[in-house]
């Protein structure tokens, strides 16, 4: 019996639009318009679009406690 192997790449997105930066951060659509500080990048004229580096950094702000950290700070930003 022959064998086969197979060599798959999966290349990671790097850019997100909206609705999947909210999915990569976990937070609702909403909530990532009022919450996340990070700014998209205008790859074409009217296209936005969130730099996963960009939305790492500024999710490890919130770990290091350097942005909202308490419930009570993130229900006054909504």
């Amino acid at each position: 019996m022959a064998s086969t192997s197979l060599n798959i790449t999966i290349i990671g997105k790097r850019m997100f639009k909206q609705s999947e930066a909210a999915d990569y951060t976990g937070l609702s659509s909403r909530h990532f318009k009022s919450l996340c500080d990070v700014q998209p990048v205008e790859m074409s004229p009217g296209k936005l679009l969130w730099d996963k580096h960009d939305l790492d950094k500024w999710i490890d702000g919130m770990k290091a406690g350097s942005e909202l950290t308490t419930q009570a700070s993130i229900l006054s930003k909504l």
